[in-house]
């Protein structure tokens, strides 16, 4: 299916995946894909957020949007999986150059034009 979309015409001048790869096995078949199509990775961005204010977000956003399922300790055990599952990730990409690491905390504007500053030209 991601080779499907990334092979259109519209995704000719580049792509943004959000949310994956999430763990290493899918960053190895990541690369795998964008080595067999000739497509090179420019960059992983990394969004530098205190995990207590990822909380408060994400906690704050289901009350106010009336959902059951967010609360602080569901946030919290998804944390928890990202440290053991994705972390590894981002790792991955720094030891090979590929990760900036963007401050996430602020207005949503301010947090989009410091990712576009990290993005190569």
């Amino acid at each position: 299916m991601l080779e499907e979309r990334i092979s259109q015409s519209d995704a000719g001048g580049g792509f943004i995946l959000d949310g994956y790869p999430r763990n290493l096995a899918q960053c190895s078949a990541l690369e795998s894909l964008l080595d067999r199509i000739r497509q090179p990775l420019d960059v992983a961005v990394k969004l530098d957020v205190p995990s207590e204010l990822i909380v408060e977000r994400i906690a704050g956003r289901a009350a106010a949007e009336g959902r059951l399922d967010d609360t602080p300790e569901t946030v919290r055990a998804r944390l928890r999986v990202y440290a053991e599952q994705t972390a590894p990730v981002a790792d991955h990409f720094a030891a090979i150059g590929k990760l900036v690491t963007v401050d996430g905390v602020g207005e949503l504007d301010t947090v989009f034009q410091r990712i576009l500053a990290a993005l190569p030209a």
